[in-house]
């Protein structure tokens, strides 16, 4: 046992570095990925969060609901053109169109986000948002 030199020990431990590399680049890789694509989710949230509140707006300004609900559904799909990977749903959940009705104007939108499709997972990511407006009292007469 005392003819053991230090070098005997060195010999045993080379390569580990490369072994250790191979295993935890693809691990951190993934890793870095997951993370983008959680991201993409939280943006994501705030996108539709923020068409359901300018839909709700545009909404609230217009004479009649027919166009209301066209500003809405316009409104909705410019805010998310680049976010959402299928169709942008707009639905008005208020009562009705007139401040004797419901003072309010709702909307609820809801668009499939892209988010995990990244990874190569094929989750379904349906994000809703809906946000509330009171009809203007001083809507367009024209």
């Amino acid at each position: 046992m005392d003819d053991l030199r230090a070098d005997d020990f060195r010999a045993d431990d080379r390569g580990l570095s490369t072994v250790e590399v191979v295993i935890l680049a693809p691990v951190m890789i993934l890793f870095i990925l997951v993370l983008v694509a959680f991201g993409q989710l939280v943006d994501g949230r705030g996108a539709v969060d923020g068409a359901a509140r300018d839909a709700a707006r545009a909404g609230s300004i217009q004479k009649d609901q027919g166009t209301a609900m066209a500003e809405a559904e316009a409104a909705a799909a410019a805010d998310l053109a680049d976010v959402c990977s299928g169709p942008v749903d707009v639905r008005k959940t208020s009562a009705g169109f007139s401040a004797e009705v419901d003072p309010f104007f709702t909307v609820e939108v809801s668009c499939e986000v892209r988010g995990l499709d990244m990874l190569g997972l094929d989750v379904p990511t349906t994000l809703t948002a809906s946000f509330s407006s009171s009809l203007d009292p001083y809507r367009r007469s024209v």
